[in-house]
């Protein structure tokens, strides 16, 4: 008298997962455009969770990717995000009167302005020249 255990339900979450894994392999060049379309359609259809392993059971695991540097854009972004919580803690006024107000607005000013200058200059112009600007030599006779 063995009573069997139901299989379990596969919530919406596992299906998700599932799904990121077979688009991960799409990116990766190990299955089809169509190869990954029929077993997401199979995924989202899963009822049960030992329906959803099978789908990728043929895939090789990824290898975890390694920790990047944040890079400027990050950096812009927390200075920009500190300069308006400034200004919107208190009004423009009373942050410029304030004595410990008046450093922070001018780090905060000046952080996102070098950001801002370090960008534009690793950047380039935005045709894709890279002009050196002129010679050294004068080439004009004066």
């Amino acid at each position: 008298m063995t009573s069997s255990q139901p299989p379990l339900r596969a919530s919406d979450d596992d299906r998700t997962a599932v799904v990121h894994v077979l688009h991960d392999a799409v990116a990766r060049g190990l299955l089809t455009l169509d190869e990954c379309d029929e077993r997401v359609a199979e995924a989202y259809t899963a009822r049960h969770l030992h329906e959803l392993p099978p789908l990728t059971a043929d895939l090789p695991r990824a290898a975890p990717s390694a920790p990047v540097a944040p890079g400027w854009r990050a950096v812009a972004v927390l200075l920009w995000l500190q300069l308006r919580t400034l200004l919107n803690a208190s009004t423009w006024r009373g942050a410029a009167r304030s004595v410990l107000g008046r450093p922070r607005l001018a780090l905060a000013v000046a952080g996102l302005l070098a950001v801002l200058m370090l960008g534009a200059m690793t950047v380039g112009s935005p045709d894709g020249h890279h002009d050196s600007g002129p010679p050294f030599g004068h080439s004009h006779q004066f």
